[in-house]
């Protein structure tokens, strides 16, 4: 089997295997990341070049590891330039975003951001059984 060069360009379905992410999801961060453009062949073909999956990686990263938002990568980008996402995940990026996009007035800026997505992932299942607390009682008619 060959194997292409680093440099050589990638259909979707090989960057969909190497990334282990979904095609379509690849095709719906193409709408909201105008960043990434791969290159559209005869028949709507997409080929993504080197720099297309670093820049994915670091987009998935940030999605999946550090608990950004969609409109948080969208803001990082924007502020520190894609080339800050195409570097490596594990050199540590420091990505500060406001208070409503990512972070809470209880996190400080020398946690990591793995640590502070698990942070508020107990809060907001604090919040959501706060909430079913609160259904039963106005099911149960207290």
């Amino acid at each position: 089997m060959n194997t292409k060069s680093p440099e050589a360009f990638r259909t979707i379905s090989e960057v969909s295997k190497d990334l282990s992410l979904p095609q379509h999801v690849l095709r719906f961060w193409e709408t909201k990341f105008t960043q990434i453009k791969p290159i559209k062949r005869g028949g709507g073909r997409r080929y993504y070049r080197p720099e297309d999956i670093e820049l994915l990686r670091g987009i998935k990263y940030l999605l999946y590891n550090d608990g950004y938002t969609i409109r948080g990568v969208q803001k990082v980008i924007k502020e520190n330039g894609a080339k800050r996402i195409i570097s490596k995940p594990n050199q540590n990026n420091d990505f500060t975003l406001g208070i409503d996009e990512h972070t809470s007035s209880f996190q400080n800026e020398n946690k990591p951001q793995s640590m502070i997505a698990e942070t508020k992932r107990k809060k907001l299942m604090t919040v959501l059984n706060d909430l079913v607390e609160l259904k039963k009682k106005l099911n149960s008619g207290d």
